[in-house]
């Protein structure tokens, strides 16, 4: 009788496979093979020979930082258990726990807690389920944390890239300490992760030792290896990252060149970007317009929706005698009306492409307005400045562009703006809150605005109070993404201008399941402390004519829960507040 016989007729069955071994008077089959198989089980164990021991994992790194207070780890612990049962309780006005777990995590790292060890386990598979709580809670789990995760494959994931961030801010000891000749051991030998990880401390520590750690071994890196190393750059991106970028420009893989390109466009004194700026000023320029005696001179006389050439290449300009070029020199002459005239590139030629151009346009889109879009986005701000006679960044946007160019050039100074973090371009190209939202399809001025991601390079008071206009003239349809760029919790007036906005919706007999989306941002983002003045709008208002059935209700439980939530976002502060 062997092992693999008895498991063979028990996955097939008895019926279908004889065991072999023979029933005792009055035993069935069945009961046979389990006797057979229990005592098979004991001789296996019982012949096998002890294994040498491996070694125990080494002593946990010290964490100096102190623990969380009593209350605080009470409400965590909370947190962590409920974290797979969102609003538990049956009840449509209980807050949601799991959607507070980010926040706390954020209060006890900006406070500088720990987390308890016992706790450890639970936190890194929340990180592992949910990848939005990895950066916060590596941090909060500090250099044990990372210990913990070499011990058990279900929490690699705290070895990789977001490892290397939440320990560039709380390093292990070994590694604050490591040696130049072990540290070069590592990345040589170690696995990909631990390569990330060393590679964002590095960085973080002394930008040019990360760097020169890169270098020693880039020509033999994967290219899908070499693509995430030149981006962990991205954070301490520096002038002194320039050569190497430079060379990155010749990688065999379009998507490391692609991405060199994209860094050095972000360093506003590279060569790149001189080069990038020769390239636009050849085929973007400031003109203007003879008087005569049978046109008018003024700047209404430009029609720039009279041809949709901007989007199908035709774009040219012809600077015969109707149009002269001005030099940043030359002031505009009396009579004469300033405009930008475009003529995009003919060709994409092999320095464009490898200055990181990309000659196939997506589907759509002509080949010319997208090269020149991406010559202008690489372009720095302040040279437009320059070559318009000194005007700003609003005179500039003011303009009229010829020959329906104007939403290809904006979009790329919109590209531009963001990727430079100039938040004076972005401001006038921002325009207005009153300026009405572009809808899906609509052909309109402002249709090439994007402006949650202009809204991002302002102060977070400026953006506060832009975005509270824009819900007082709109109303809250089009300002989901706008709301998602503000920071937490948000700065009056734009909480009143939100609540407000809700009361409105409420009143009109709206259906309240239509905003449950800025409902949930108002739990996360809305001060706690305005839970008292929303107390009112806690009860069931009177059924209005045409309203949707049973709303009343639901806008109370809405309201029921936001307050709750706040609420508990209030506990939750002064749990951790030392003071």
């Amino acid at each position: 009788m062997s092992w693999d016989d008895l498991v063979a007729a028990a996955l097939l069955g008895t019926e279908r496979r004889t065991p072999p071994v023979a029933p005792r008077p009055g035993q069935d089959a069945p009961s046979a093979l389990l006797d057979a198989a229990a005592l098979s089980t004991v001789r296996r164990r019982a012949g096998l020979r002890p294994a040498p021991a491996r070694p125990g994992p080494g002593r946990a790194p010290e964490d100096p930082r102190p623990a969380l207070p009593t209350a605080a780890r009470s409400r965590l612990a909370l947190l962590l258990a409920d974290r797979s049962a969102p609003g538990r309780g049956g009840s449509r006005s209980a807050p949601d726990l799991a959607e507070l777990l980010p926040q706390w995590l954020a209060l006890a790292n900006h406070h500088g807690y720990r987390v308890p060890d016992a706790l450890l386990p639970a936190l890194l598979d929340a990180a592992r389920a949910r990848t939005d709580l990895r950066a916060e809670a590596l941090m909060l789990g500090g250099p044990r944390a990372l210990w913990l995760a070499r011990l058990n494959p279900d929490w690699k994931f705290a070895l990789r890239g977001a490892a290397g961030r939440a320990s560039a801010a709380h390093p292990e000891p070994s590694e604050a300490a490591a040696a130049p000749d072990e540290e070069q051991r590592l990345w040589e030998e170690g696995l990909f992760a631990e390569r990330v990880s060393l590679l964002a401390v590095a960085r973080h520590r002394d930008p040019a030792a990360g760097l020169a750690l890169l270098s020693g071994t880039w020509s033999t890196e994967r290219a899908e290896d070499r693509l995430m190393f030149l981006d962990s750059l991205r954070d301490d991106l520096s002038p002194s990252d320039e050569p190497f970028l430079e060379q990155a420009l010749s990688d065999r893989s379009r998507n490391v060149r692609a991405t060199a390109a994209e860094l050095l466009s972000a360093l506003p004194g590279s060569a790149l970007a001189a080069r990038m700026a020769e390239r636009s000023r050849s085929c973007v320029s400031l003109t203007a317009d003879e008087p005569t005696a049978d046109a008018p001179t003024d700047e209404g006389s430009t029609d720039e929706g009279s041809t949709d050439e901007g989007s199908t290449d035709g774009g040219s300009t012809d600077e015969g005698s109707t149009h002269n070029r001005l030099t940043a020199e030359e002031p505009t002459a009396a009579g004469r009306t300033p405009r930008i005239t475009v003529r995009p590139p003919d060709e994409c030629d092999s320095g464009m492409q490898r200055d990181g151009i990309v000659p196939k346009p997506p589907s759509g889109r002509g080949e010319r307005s997208w090269w020149l879009g991406q010559l202008v986005e690489a372009t720095p701000l302040d040279r437009w400045t320059e070559w318009f006679g000194g005007r700003g960044p609003a005179e500039i946007v003011a303009l009229p562009v010829a020959d329906g160019w104007q939403a290809d050039l904006h979009a790329a100074w919109c590209r531009a703006a963001v990727r430079q973090r100039s938040a004076e371009w972005c401001r006038a190209l921002l325009g207005t809150p009153a300026v009405a939202p572009v809808t899906a399809g609509e052909a309109a001025p402002a249709a090439w605005r994007d402006p949650a991601k202009l809204l991002s390079a302002l102060p977070s008071r400026e953006r506060a109070e832009w975005v509270a206009e824009f819900i007082a003239s709109h109303g809250l349809s089009d300002a989901f993404r706008l709301l998602g760029v503000c920071a937490v919790p948000w700065a009056e007036p734009l909480g009143r201008a939100v609540v407000d906005a809700l009361d409105i919706a409420r009143d009109a007999g709206s259906y309240p399941w239509s905003f449950s989306g800025i409902m949930g941002l108002a739990e996360r983002c809305l001060d706690p402390t305005q839970a008292d003045r929303l107390e009112v709008l806690t009860a069931i208002p009177d059924e209005r004519e045409g309203a949707a059935p049973g709303a009343g209700g639901y806008w109370a439980e809405a309201f029921q829960r936001l307050v709750g939530t706040l609420r508990l976002r209030e506990a939750m502060r002064a749990e951790l507040d030392p003071t």
